[in-house]
Parts: structure tokens; sequence; C-alpha cells
């Protein structure tokens, strides 16, 4: 008998139309992992919150449709993750699932659905390359309460992370090569540029009290640009001036940095040329399309940056479906890093493979 595997993609979601954005705002602020306050008062200030943001999420939605396209992403990967894994070097039968965090189809609802197949077994894939509590962590949680709930007791693999996965960086390194390409005027008669392109690796950020308790993502993204720039430095590629920075800063807490925007302010007043890379996003959503593509265009435009190139999502990409197929079929048992041993330094007491947290 072929042996069946569910694996249930994780992602944050998006609202689905413009009346979905205040309480998909809610459920993102009454998540523990995002706000540490206890249950009641939680709810109370993600109430608050939910109501004083969504007027302008509803705006930064309108420039994109109205909606997120991250469940339609989301679905493309899944479908593209199957045929990968039962191709004609693939065994045994895949069905693949998605599952959102903030908004449908959430954990629940694809909980219910993985029962109704009835796997032999299960591997739990989120669609962030690199760990953080606030996202895996917080996804992975909310799938056991539901896959409990749903009464699910497969034998269940988990892949916490993939920062420096082959074919992520492969697919990663296409699109940057591309942009620097473009940037650096190869292919125009008469182009040089007066400068070295600064590629700017871009991450969605974080308050630093997070990575303070020891949350690995800081370190897993730094490891993912530098695999890539690696890469690209194998392929011949460059010159080129890389910098690690950080978007979506939001309330009065300190961030971690250097900012986004203070990296475009810098690169204005050098002169430099820019390809912004979303590093930690393999889909595009509103960071992608409204915050790099409009608002950040429009920074480094002010800021007299002389041009500014978004390199896109690795989204369905080959070499990232491929590396996402191959995770799949070595994932471990219980939570892990693909190579089998953590990957994460001491001071990273949050990753899942320490000991306090398994």
């Amino acid at each position: 008998m072929t042996k069946k595997t569910a694996i249930v993609l994780f992602n944050l979601g998006g609202p689905d139309k413009p009346e979905a954005v205040r309480p998909f705002l809610f459920n993102l602020f009454n998540d523990p992992a995002i706000i540490g306050l206890p249950g009641p008062f939680r709810w109370l200030l993600a109430k608050f919150i939910s109501a004083r943001r969504a007027p302008v999420a509803r705006e930064i939605y309108a420039h994109i449709g109205g909606k997120s396209p991250l469940l339609e992403q989301t679905n493309a990967q899944a479908r593209a993750l199957e045929a990968a894994l039962t191709g004609r070097n693939g065994s045994g039968a895949y069905r693949v699932f998605v599952c959102m965090r903030y908004w449908h189809p959430m954990s629940d609802e694809t909980a219910r659905a993985v029962r109704t197949y009835s796997p032999d077994e299960i591997v739990l894939l989120p669609l962030y390359p690199q760990y953080s509590t606030t996202t895996t962590g917080s996804s992975i949680k909310d799938w056991h309460r539901a896959a409990a709930k749903a009464g699910i007791d497969k034998p269940t693999r988990t892949i916490c992370c993939y920062p420096t996965d082959g074919g992520l960086i492969r697919a990663q390194a296409d699109l940057v090569q591309a942009a620097i390409a473009k940037l650096a005027g190869e292919g125009t008669p008469g182009v040089t540029p007066k400068r070295t392109p600064r590629v700017l690796f871009s991450a969605h950020g974080l308050p630093k009290k997070v990575i303070d308790t020891g949350d690995p993502y800081q370190w897993q993204v730094e490891q993912t640009v530098a695999a890539v720039v690696a890469e690209l430095g194998a392929r011949g590629v460059g010159p080129f001036d890389p910098v690690v920075c950080y978007q979506s800063r939001v309330g009065p807490l300190e961030w971690i940095g250097p900012s986004t925007e203070d990296e475009l302010a810098r690169a204005g007043k050098e002169g430099v040329a820019v390809a912004v890379v979303p590093i930690a996003f393999v889909s595009e959503h509103s960071e992608t399309l409204v915050e790099l593509d409009i608002e950040y265009r429009h920074l480094a435009e002010k800021a007299g940056v002389p041009a500014y190139e978004r390199v896109a999502t690795v989204q369905v990409s080959r070499p990232f479906i491929e590396g996402l197929a191959g995770a799949v079929r070595v994932a471990p048992r219980g939570p892990g890093h693909l190579e089998g041993s953590r990957i994460c330094p001491d001071a990273c007491g949050r990753c899942p493979m320490s000991e306090g947290t398994r």
C-alpha cells in the first residue's frame, strides 16, 4: 500500500476583502507570540489596535485590489510542490495543504481537511525560511492545538527552518543576479554605472527585545544573506555592496536595524543605485507590493537614489520548489533543521532545537 503523506504549508495569511482587514488585524495582535499580555488584556489591546489601524490598512490593500494575493500564491506553491513530489523521481502519495495563521484557511479548518485525507504521516513546512517564535513558532503551536482538537494522532515531522537551503539560495541568487545586471547596465550600449550598486537584503523587522530573548531570526537572516552573496561570488557576479536591513517598523519599541529606510537615505546621499531584495519573504503581499514597490520607491526617489530595482520573491521558481520537495523527503522527526543538528549559536536560546524549547 502506498504511504500517504500530508504536507502542511504555513504562512501568515491576509485579508481576502476590505471587510476582512479589521478581523485579520485583530487575529494578528491577539496572538500571544505578538503581544505577550495575559489573555483579557491582550484581547482588549488587540481590539483597540485593530480598530485604529484598519482604515490605514484598507488604504494599503486598496493599492493591490483590496485584498492580499498571499493565499493565491501559496496555493500555487502548494500545487507546484505536489507536482515536484509526485513527479518521475517521486514515490508515495503526497497532498499539500495550506494553513494560514491569521486569516482563512486557518489551523482548525486545515486540520479537519488533513484528518479527512487520513494520511500515514504529516510534514509541517513553514514558508518562513528563517525561524522566529513570532512566525513559525506561533504557527506550529497553533497547529498542534488544532490537530489535537481534530483528533489527529499521526506521526509528524517538522521542518523548523531552512535559511541556507540550496534551492532557496539558488532561486534568490538568480533573481538578484538579474537585478545587479540591470543596475550595471549590462546589455545597454554606452551605459556605465557611476558607482558599485548596493544590494539591500530587506527582511521584515522585529522588536529588539524579541531578539534579546534568544529568538534566532536575525542570525538566520544573516546566514541567508551570506549564502546568497557567496553563491553570487561563485558565479562571478559583481562587484556589488551587500547590506542586511529591516523594514516594516511599527510602534514605539526599539527594532532591529539598520532600517531599510535609513539605508535608502544613505544610498541617496552617496549616489548609489540599489536593488532591494525581500530576503525573508517567499511570496508577494502588502510588504512587497506596497511597502517596497510604492512607499520605499518613493522614499528612494526623494532621497536621490539614482536607480531602484525591487527584486521579486522566489514564489514558484523551480530551484525553490525543488528545495522544498527535498526538505519534505528528509525532514527530521520532531522540530529540526534539515542538516539534522542545531545550527543556531548558543545565544539563540529560543531555537526550537534548544533543550529548553522542545
